[in-house]
């Protein structure tokens, strides 16, 4: 029987699979049916691998590496799946998108190899060389400091900058001499002796590592979107070397989706894409400010009483709570404030928590309605006239230093909560935010400390409201 007709059918099915994407990327742009445009994209990139096998002039031996390749990705990313915490799901995404950088990167060596005569393939395929191999180190670098193995905080010395333009200099140009002497890569003898494209690989994963170690956790949300932008770059480019419509626009797709997420979060912080890579935020602790006023603890039968006879609460969580694991119980006392007719809202910053959305996801897997989240722009103006503003395990997004000048925060847009008539700060001690500055909301005449973890708190503050 003919399989002429083969090619055109799994352009086809491409076809089919770069409409899901689509689709899949609207819905998810709406916590309420991101979860369906997860599975849209999850059908889709399965239809595509599906097709891929069918690709003619394969052989036994491809068939046999795709069903080992299959098979054990699969098997441990349904494993780490089921077994990763909410809390743990930004390093999931870093170390994720890092191994789909590292995939580009991956095809694009083979590409080089395989069309080491042909200028156009050998291009494309050094920029996505170049381009997946920075997002694989980069994010390894950020799965490790969210993960708790490397230093959380910016890592910086002399000559840092410099240094990082040397070393993409270097990937740059052996990229340029690979191009320009392309047999020297075209064989297996040449790349394990003199060939230009082992010497790419080496400098841009470097490059990769030594570019993320001066970012700090407060900007691991909009790296973590930067480097996702990377991927689909990285991905698109080797379409184009492929000639593959899918990966072109898939990674299109990614590419734009990631650099316009990475752009709003950029702003939400009020800061550039290049201050957050080279500003390393974060790296020195503000010193020598004295702070007027004093902390003022409160206990959790107190805050009860002020929450249940309130007409507006409004909380706002932080990672601290991810920490907790107080989700849950934060959604049962929202349950209790309403029975009692008190109106509950969520304030949402951007870049709450470790990744965008990080808050919303914990919210919504605890079974919070989606129209009680407001983000920051939204909830601002009710601060003014909420009652009671709970802030939970949150800290530089409502840190009022933010307005005062020679802050390092300075300029960064936060939660007003200190506009609220009573200000109730759920936190474990008195510590500073991650960016090592005091906040001076702890000690306006408005805010009492409510001290403790988070879960066993809120757990006090239900038990107290249930008794009123």
């Amino acid at each position: 029987m003919s399989l002429e007709f083969l090619p055109d059918a799994i352009e086809g099915i491409y076809f089919v699979t770069i409409l899901l994407f689509i689709v899949a990327l609207k819905r998810m742009s709406s916590p309420a049916t991101a979860r369906s445009g997860i599975v849209a994209a999850g059908a889709a990139m399965l239809v595509a691998a599906v097709a891929t096998v069918f690709t003619p002039g394969l052989s036994s031996g491809n068939f046999l590496w795709m069903a080992v390749a299959v098979l054990v990705g699969g098997s441990l990313a349904w494993i780490a799946a089921k077994r990763v915490k909410m809390t743990d799901m930004p390093q999931m995404v870093a170390i994720y998108n890092g191994l789909g950088g590292g995939a580009a990167a991956a095809v694009a060596a083979v590409e080089l190899v395989i069309h080491a005569d042909a200028l156009a393939y050998l291009s494309l395929a050094v920029a996505g060389a170049i381009i997946g191999s920075v997002t694989f180190t980069g994010s390894l670098v950020a799965f490790l400091k969210l993960q708790g193995w490397m230093r959380q905080r910016p890592i910086v010395y002399a000559g840092q900058q410099v240094t990082n333009m040397v070393v993409l200099s270097l990937a740059a140009i052996f990229g340029v001499l690979l191009l320009a002497f392309p047999g020297l890569a075209g064989s297996v003898p040449a790349l394990a002796s003199v060939g230009f494209l082992p010497w790419v690989f080496l400098w841009a994963l470097l490059f990769g590592f030594l570019v993320a170690l001066p970012i700090g956790g407060a900007d691991m949300p909009v790296v973590i979107s930067l480097f996702n932008a990377m991927t689909g770059v990285a991905v698109a480019f080797d379409g184009l070397s492929l000639q593959n419509d899918a990966m072109i626009i898939a990674g299109t797709l990614v590419g734009a989706a990631g650099s316009l997420l990475t752009l709003l979060m950029a702003k939400a912080m009020n800061r550039s894409v290049s201050n957050v890579l080279f500003g390393a935020f974060g790296a020195v602790e503000e010193t020598g400010t004295q702070m007027a006023g004093s902390l003022k603890p409160i206990e959790a039968s107190d805050v009860a009483v002020m929450m249940a006879y309130a007409g507006k609460v409004i909380i706002a969580p932080g990672y601290g709570m991810a920490v907790a694991q107080a989700q849950h119980k934060v959604k049962e006392l929202m349950d209790v404030l309403e029975q009692k007719g008190v109106t509950v809202k969520f304030a949402i910053h951007p870049v709450a928590g470790r990744m965008p959305g990080h808050m919303n996801v914990l919210l919504a897997e605890a079974g919070v309605p989606y129209d009680r989240l407001f983000d920051r722009d939204e909830i601002n103006p009710e601060f003014a006239s909420a009652d009671v503003v709970l802030v939970i395990g949150a800290n530089d997004t409502v840190n009022p230093a933010a307005r005062r000048a020679g802050s390092p925060l300075q300029g960064m847009p936060i939660l007003d909560v200190d506009q609220a008539k009573n200000v109730i700060v759920l936190k474990r001690g008195q510590g500073k935010g991650f960016a090592g500055v005091e906040n001076d909301l702890f000690y306006k005449d408005n805010t009492r400390m409510l001290y403790g973890d988070a879960q066993e708190t809120v757990t006090k503050l239900v038990q107290e409201l249930k008794k009123l």
